[in-house]
């Protein structure tokens, strides 16, 4: 089902919508073998000197080798860094710029998660562009200033089943003096190939894709929901219209197979042998991200990055413990089921569908279920998945809540996408729900997975 009626423009509502969406997308290439050809896709790209951009954990890795002996074979020179921060910084941008500036890289590959492509294309940007980060970020926490000319070549090789980040052009970092996250989102970053390589799943730790695995479920759900684009000013030129543009009939594709993916494969996947759910997870990860890179995510990605910017010293099983760290899926679940409690009825079909499409009941169920439903599915799955089952499970308190909507009410490029408005009494009210859900998610937990059900 098309849904076209999303997108019809209503005169009384917004008569000067925009009627078009842009679809962009990187070359990808999807398989095991994938990173072995990583050295011949590069020399295509007229590259002989490039940084390798990975983290310390991935290096050691058993198949990490793959990549550097696939662009020695190629003729293609590597330097190695390693020293990404997991949930990065502004300080760790700048110091993977700095690599960069030194290195004088033609191109860049990068094989890690969210944060090391993230981090890849924020090398690649200061690197051409050298100074600070927040002029790049949109108002109000930056300046809004655009990506003047086309960056390098970069090959983005995800290692997590979850960021999409090998198929957009945003990269997230933290801004302490801030308490909060931002993102400089702008075409230009999107990577020019992905190469996806399921063999990367096998040796995840459990807790890395349950978090990774609610962020796909996240970017699918968000963008699926959005604004229409028909309900978003047109931009002033073709070439400014947003990567967040809103929900359109491209997008939708990739959201519900990604939905889907999601709701048959995310706790089969947190079985280490499972390889077929693993596999089937990294694909929806790639949808996804195709999706959210050309429609935008909204509400429980702007609380995220507060919650992320805010949290207490939280300290995640299978992620570094060298120092407090609230991996990003975690903390983006964490307002789920509140966030789509109140947009459901902006547009309660699409929150119904969504809902199905993850597993859960719908017979009976009627447009005012639809937020219930898809809330209360969440927090079966988080707790199913064995997520922290809500804010004040990873040390947040009533007081928090001033700081929290403080720091959220800067993401207006997430929150303005939502289909219902959202101010501070909304963010409020949202963050106060998401403190202490209701119980009875986690009383109707399923039972366990069975890995080859």
């Amino acid at each position: 089902m098309s849904c076209w009626h999303y997108y019809a423009p209503n005169p009384a509502e917004n008569p000067a919508g925009d009627p078009c969406f842009t679809v962009d997308a990187a070359s990808i290439t999807f398989g095991r073998g994938a990173l072995r050809e990583s050295g011949a896709a590069l020399r295509l790209l007229g590259c002989r000197r490039v940084a390798l951009i990975t983290d310390s954990a991935v290096s050691r890795t058993e198949w990490f080798t793959a990549v550097p002996e696939s662009l020695q074979r190629a003729g293609v020179d590597a330097a190695l860094y390693t020293e990404v921060r997991i949930e990065p910084d502004e300080a760790s941008f700048q110091h993977a710029a700095q690599f960069f500036r030194e290195g004088r890289f033609d191109g860049v590959i990068s094989v890690g998660g969210g944060s090391v492509m993230d981090t890849a294309k924020a090398a690649a940007l200061l690197g051409q562009y050298p100074g600070e980060l927040r002029r790049f970020l949109g108002p109000p926490l930056g300046q809004g200033e655009p990506v003047a000319a086309p960056l390098i070549p970069h090959i983005a090789c995800p290692t997590t089943c979850g960021t999409g980040s090998e198929c957009t052009g945003i990269a997230v970092c933290a801004l302490p003096d801030r308490r909060t996250k931002a993102g400089v989102a702008h075409r230009l970053l999107r990577p020019t190939r992905a190469l996806v390589d399921p063999v990367v799943t096998t040796t995840l730790p459990a807790a890395v894709v349950a978090a990774s695995g609610f962020d796909v479920l996240c970017h699918a759900l968000e963008s699926y929901t959005a604004r229409p684009h028909t309900r978003r000013p047109p931009p002033a030129s073709p070439e400014l219209r947003p990567l967040s543009q809103g929900a359109n009939p491209y997008s939708d594709i990739g959201c519900r197979e990604a939905l889907r993916l999601c709701g048959r494969y995310l706790l089969r996947a947190l079985a280490a042998d499972d390889t077929e759910a693993r596999e089937q997870l990294l694909f929806a990860a790639m949808l996804a991200g195709i999706a959210f890179g050309n429609a935008g995510v909204h509400a429980p990605h702007g609380m995220a990055y507060a919650v992320a910017g805010g949290a207490p010293e939280v300290r995640i099983a299978g992620y570094p413990a060298a120092r407090p760290l609230l991996p990003h899926g975690v903390s983006v679940i964490l307002s789920a089921p509140a966030a789509f409690q109140f947009t459901a009825a902006a547009c309660p079909e699409r929150h119904l569908e969504a809902a199905g499409l993850l597993g859960a009941e719908l017979r009976g169920a009627t447009a005012a279920d639809a937020g219930e439903i898809l809330g209360q599915h969440l927090l079966r799955l988080m707790a199913a998945g064995q997520q922290p089952q809500d804010l004040a499970a990873v040390g947040f308190r009533a007081a928090d809540l001033p700081q929290l909507v403080a720091a959220a009410r800067l993401q207006r490029r997430l929150l303005d996408n939502a289909p219902r408005p959202i101010d501070d009494q909304a963010l409020a009210g949202l963050f106060g729900a998401a403190l202490h859900y209701s119980p009875a998610g986690q009383q109707e937990a399923p039972p366990p997975v069975n890995p080859r059900a």
